[in-house]
């Protein structure tokens, strides 16, 4: 992922290497709980090996689900599970039965293979990761401490253990990272596509919601913005991650910064959204609006603008363009301005900020060395977006990715339509 050395992004890590991100709460690498954290142990990585133990039986990693059934692969992904805190009836019942908080949160989102990836382009536990991270990000924007998930698979009769297994590793790497237990869920047979689909449950106090921007707010971003767009258009034409995350094809990419390109692919695969930093937004009355920017920013902006009822203008000079984003776009001839603007996927917060406590979101930030940039400001008016270059004002119309009315089945280029 595009990151300079101020940027919270996570190094690709394998699955078995017993090695934080780097984005992780620096107080839970010490240990301690972040604040209003409840304090759950971590589940080491270790104790998700992909054999067997307990209820379960070791499977042919060769054979498929149409071999195993749905009786078989359950107890096997059973018995990799782990019970984590709060857990009162985990994986086997009809239902499970979780302690949380007075304030429940709960969120859902599906990954299609078509839509939202397909197989060749990376290691199956980027998919699994990929699946709660994309959770994990509604939880932060809203303020709150993810607990639990259930993951429901729609699974082609042909897919492999050794897929399910691999996709685990992930999903259960990033359940460890962030003090997520799964809790459940179901598989199905489908005759195509493959669709992995997880809720999450979270807990929060005060929270933050996208109604509450007021004329005069900051519109500011976290981190950088374009990677994760950047990096699919080259998955889009051939370039491909291997499962130790070096690059295993080229595709069209013919340029000279294999550091900034697998950075990119990074950001697209394994999304780090500001987790730990979302929850501390619950401790300080700093912030009036938020939401995560995962459709990209001219998109969500007008869609908080429409929860506030408010408009907004975008400094097109001061966009936080992830810098690998730039490289690659510049290798190819352009620039990275349209992917920062309108790519999507890349997982920050956007934020209504009022100007005075701009110094003190920062000041929370820099904790997880966080860039926070203030990009435009929201006004007074019908919700509708203007940018801003120089002293010239004109109407932003918002091109990020929305579903059914994108043509095709998958995410367009960007770029080709800024």
């Amino acid at each position: 992922m595009p990151k300079a050395d101020a940027s919270p992004w996570l190094p690709f890590v394998p699955v078995r290497i017993r090695r934080m991100p780097k984005s992780f709460d620096p107080l839970l690498r010490r240990g301690a709980p972040p604040p209003g954290d409840p304090g759950f142990p971590l589940v080491g990585v270790n104790s998700l090996a992909m054999s067997d133990s307990g209820v379960g039986t070791a499977l042919d990693r060769t054979a498929t689900m149409a071999e195993v059934g749905e009786r078989g692969l359950l107890r096997h992904l059973r018995s990799r599970i782990p019970v984590g805190p709060g857990v009162l009836v985990g994986v086997g019942d009809d239902a499970a039965a979780v302690e949380t908080g007075a304030l429940t949160l709960v969120t859902t989102d599906v990954l299609v293979e078509g839509v939202h990836f397909r197989r060749e382009w990376g290691p199956a536990n980027l998919i699994g990761r990929k699946a709660l991270t994309v959770n994990l990000s509604d939880i932060a924007a809203m303020a709150g401490i993810p607990r639990f998930a259930v993951v429901s698979l729609c699974l082609p009769p042909d897919t492999t253990v050794a897929f399910v297994d691999s996709l685990y590793d992930g999903l259960l790497e990033r359940s460890a990272e962030t003090g997520v237990s799964v809790v459940g869920g179901n598989v199905s047979s489908t005759p195509g596509p493959l669709t992995i689909d997880v809720t999450l449950l979270g807990q929060g106090d005060r929270l933050l919601r996208r109604e509450g921007a007021k004329a005069g707010d900051l519109v500011v971003v976290t981190g950088m913005l374009g990677g994760a767009a950047a990096g699919l258009k080259f998955l889009l034409t051939g370039t491909r991650l291997g499962a130790e995350g070096i690059l295993s094809q080229a595709g069209t990419w013919a340029g000279a910064s294999p550091d900034s390109l697998l950075s990119c692919l990074r950001a697209q695969l394994d999304p780090t959204p500001p987790l730990a930093f979302g929850r501390a937004l619950a401790e300080h009355d700093i912030v009036h609006a938020a939401m995560d920017l995962s459709d990209g920013l001219s998109g969500d902006l007008l869609t908080l603008c429409h929860a506030s009822d408010v408009s907004a203008w975008v400094d097109g000079s001061a966009l936080p363009v992830d810098p690998g984003a730039a490289q690659l776009e510049k290798e190819g001839g352009s620039d990275a301005f349209s992917v920062a603007l309108h790519g999507g996927e890349d997982y920050q917060l956007l934020l209504a900020v009022p100007p005075d406590a701009l110094d003190r979101l920062k000041d929370v930030a820099v904790v997880w060395d966080l860039p926070v940039t203030a990009v435009g400001e929201f006004a007074a008016g019908p919700p509708a977006l203007s940018m801003k270059f120089g002293d010239r004002m004109k109407r932003l119309r918002p091109k990020s990715h929305e579903h059914f009315k994108d043509p095709g089945s998958r995410r367009s280029d960007p770029s080709a339509e800024a």
